[in-house]
């Protein structure tokens, strides 16, 4: 007879279990990029800061090394099916990474630009919304699509045959509500074509009244529109009739035959709208972009008045709010209107949907709506908004990773930031951090300094352990880790003023204020006080104005920094005069390309929805040009290897060899003079974050004639190490006789300002005046805003 089972409770052991033991993440021998055999151990369930000089090699290990093998271990996971159409991710160049989990990247990349993704559908916090109205709403129209801009309403029938006993026909209906505006498709706006920018109406065809680029009477639309037999072409089109007019704009396409050669007549706008309108704006010629732009009008659509939805679904409500409404509503406002709603049918749901609207708030992104296009977020708004999708994530024992998450907080919202790090650190994660602000190194449980400079000077662990013994470990961070700028004891004096009255773009309250020429003024207040509508929005028209912001540098993969700052014209002239051959072979855009790539290195595999993969191209190992043209060499080096050569090499390089260049010197100057000093050459302008495109923009724009720069956050991404630099700079363009705008929250530009603008006291609607004008020193004296406490705070530390 068997005895029956009985369960016998372990003896109690000081032996750690097995499955305890992991708690490290290993890796040994990390070459990524600049990364010079780096072995490190990372804690696992604690928050980890990685610091060190922009391009040190932080990037390279977090995001390169450890968050890219992540992702394709996990690939590997899936079904041969499913891999088969995938790209094959190539293996970082490290020989032993152990104890890996799950990676969760929350960067600042842009939210996508699709128009129909806004705040409320890039999180669930739409869709929560469309199910209360559906169930909640009066009067009832529908399911919870009825309620969706991104669905439209379809009404069909069919009739299919069914066997059996005997064949018979049977009809089906199908019916689907949808909330999408048929007039604009969801898109809340209308686009229309300026006429003015198709045709000067004083002249004639012959006169060249076509102002659209490459329409002209001597190519092949001319030809058509003077073979077509449709108008007269020495008649002014203002003379034209209603009919000839239609004609000219809106024909359909029409056969037709000229000289005994079939072709087609179309009118103009459709003709530009599948030429130009329809592709990617980005990817246009340079002044077919600008045509674009010009010709193109966007207004609020009329049938929804930019709610994006069906009348119906505006027409239901809940204690008469629509959904519009709702959307509309700052969303600390609607947070506080769902708090109101008491409906025990779909208590779960409020529930869960005022989580959602709270973390928003408490991320510091209550001043947004959920109807504000996602596209138009900044990049630490996107990666807030990133973050709040994984606050109330049931998952544990992941590796969540930040791009510098403070980026864009004031310091009263970094508090905030930094609480939430670390309560996704207390729920059993695994949080790493790359970011320069002191205020977020101090809360890590463990540091990580990469260096001890950029480029090829960094790539190595320069620290690890506690901030107290970071403080003293003579690393770079370490030693300005504690840097404090003091305040001026005098400050210069404007020249003149430039004024702005009644500005009450977005959240202004009618704001006058007088802005001080010839001086350094800083711009501040807390995230969404109305900083950048006030400068961005009201300056008005007709001043000397540059605005240098850190928005995308449009561009192709292709462009990097030698071509945007024009530099690779002297290197290549250069080359060719040296070699005895033409310069369009060292232009990986020319002649020089590698035939397999195109000459951008890379080889881009599409996937749909998914995020795009680039591998680099086999045949040139990413080097982008044809083997034949790596055998011209320049002071013994090919053109592959001067643009893999950061800025301060390659300055070194092209003015102390047999062959100077100084046109080159000048424009690596200029990078070097704003902190760029460690970007190689043929970086790809899309892999730069938005400081670094920010100080590339300055560098091409230093020696403008221009009167008033305008910088926005020029210290994001800059080390500790590197502000006082920064500072130099702008009191070098200041004293050049410009006139400096900076939108900052960093408390050393505050410090270092000759004028300080204080937008305020809170955010949204809670902001948009102006609370105080001055100098630091009376900002600190009498601090009665949130920034002039901060700001005394920072000085008396």
């Amino acid at each position: 007879m068997v005895p029956p089972y009985t369960h016998t409770a372990p003896s109690p052991s000081t032996a750690p279990h097995a499955a305890d033991s992991h708690d490290l993440i290993r890796v040994h021998g990390a070459r990524e990029n600049n990364l010079k055999n780096v072995s490190v151990e990372i804690p696992k369930r604690r928050l980890t800061v990685f610091t060190g000089v922009s391009g040190s090699g932080k990037s390279s290990l977090v995001f390169g090394t450890v968050a890219a093998e992540s992702q394709r271990m996990i690939n590997e996971t899936y079904s041969s099916f499913v891999q088969t159409l995938m790209p094959s991710l190539a293996r970082p160049e490290v020989d032993v990474l152990e104890g890996l989990t799950t990676a969760i990247i929350v960067d600042q990349q842009r939210m996508g630009s699709d128009p129909r993704s806004t705040v409320g559908t890039a999180t669930d916090a739409n869709a929560m919304l469309r199910i209360l109205f559906s169930r909640l709403g009066t009067p009832h129209i529908g399911p919870p699509s009825a309620f969706s801009f991104n669905t439209a309403s379809l009404k069909a029938s069919a009739s299919i045959t069914v066997e059996g006993s005997g064949k018979k026909a049977v009809s089906a209906d199908f019916n689907r509500t949808g909330g999408m505006c048929t007039r604009c498709e969801g898109r809340g706006r209308v686009s229309d074509i300026d006429l003015t920018q198709l045709y000067d109406a004083t002249k004639s065809l012959n006169e060249g009244a076509l102002t659209i680029p490459g329409y002209n009477m001597d190519g092949w639309y001319g030809r058509i529109l003077t073979g077509c037999g449709l108008f007269d072409p020495d008649k002014p089109i203002r003379a034209y009739s209603d009919q000839e007019l239609d004609d000219l704009l809106h024909k359909e396409p029409t056969k037709i035959k000229i000289d005994g050669t079939n072709l087609t007549y179309e009118g103009l706008i459709p003709k530009i709208r599948k030429s130009m309108l329809s592709k990617d704006l980005d990817a246009l010629q340079p002044h077919l972009r600008a045509f674009v732009e010009r010709a193109m009008t966007f207004t609020v659509c009329p049938a929804c008045e930019g709610t994006r939805l069906t009348e119906a679904a505006r027409s239901c409500k809940i204690k008469q709010i629509s959904i519009a409404d709702a959307c509309a509503m700052e969303i600390r406002d609607l947070a506080h209107w769902v708090r109101d709603l008491d409906e025990p049918s779909v208590a779960p749901l409020l529930a869960a949907l005022r989580q959602s609207l709270e973390s928003f708030v408490e991320i510091g992104l209550g001043y947004l709506s959920l109807d504000r296009p996602s596209a138009t977020l900044s990049g630490g708004e996107a990666q807030r908004v990133k973050m709040i999708r994984h606050l109330g994530s049931a998952l544990t024992d992941v590796t969540y990773i930040f791009d510098e998450p403070t980026v864009g907080l004031h310091p009263h919202d970094i508090q905030r930031m930094n609480s939430l790090l670390l309560r996704l650190r207390d729920k059993g994660n695994t949080v790493l951090v790359v970011e320069h602000r002191p205020e977020t190194i101090a809360i890590a449980d463990h540091i990580i300094d990469l260096g001890p400079g950029a480029g090829t000077a960094g790539g190595t662990i320069c620290f690890e352990g506690t901030l107290e013994k970071l403080r003293a470990s003579g690393t770079v961070t370490g030693r300005h880790l504690d840097d404090r700028t003091t305040l001026k004891p005098t400050v210069r004096t404007p020249t003149g003023t430039l004024p702005i009255r009644g500005a009450s773009t977005h959240n202004l309250r009618n704001v006058d204020v007088d802005i001080p020429l010839g001086v350094l003024t800083a711009i501040t207040g807390v995230a969404g006080a109305g900083k950048s509508s006030l400068i961005h929005s009201s300056i008005p028209p007709g001043h000397n104005v540059v605005s240098i912001d850190q928005s995308p540098i449009r561009g192709s993969r292709r462009s990097n920094p030698a071509t945007y700052t024009t530099l690779l014209d002297p290197i290549r002239k250069a080359f060719a005069k040296a070699n005895g051959v033409k310069p369009a072979l060292f232009s990986a855009n020319s002649e020089g390309a590698c035939p397999t790539c195109n000459g951008t290195g890379t080889i881009y595999t599409d996937l749909g929805i998914m995020a795009g993969v680039s591998n680099p191209c086999e045949d040139c190992d990413g080097k982008r040009f044809h083997p034949s043209v790596l055998q011209h060499h320049l002071n013994g080096r090919d053109i592959s290897q001067v643009l893999a050569m950061p800025v301060t090499e390659a300055d070194e390089f092209l003015t102390t060899g047999t062959t100077p260049i100084p046109a080159a010197h000048k424009i690596l100057q200029r990078l070097t003079d704003v902190g760029l000093g460690y970007l190689t050459l043929g970086q790809p302008l899309n892999t730069l974050s938005g400081g670094e495109r920010q100080r590339l923009k300055l560098a091409t724009r230093m020696h403008d004639n221009n009167a008033i720069y305008i910088l926005d956050e020029p210290t994001t991404g800059l080390h500790l190490a590197d502000i006082e630099q920064l500072l130099t700079l702008l009191d070098r363009l200041v004293d050049s006789g410009k006139t400096l705008i900076v939108i900052e929250h960093h408390q050393a530009v505050m410090a270092h300002a000759d004028w300080i603008i204080d937008l305020g006291p809170g955010a949204g609607h809670d902001g948009g005046q102006i609370v105080f004008q001055g100098t630091p020193t009376d900002l600190t004296t009498h601090p009665t805003t949130l920034t002039g406490q901060h700001l005394a705070q920072y000085i008396n530390t």
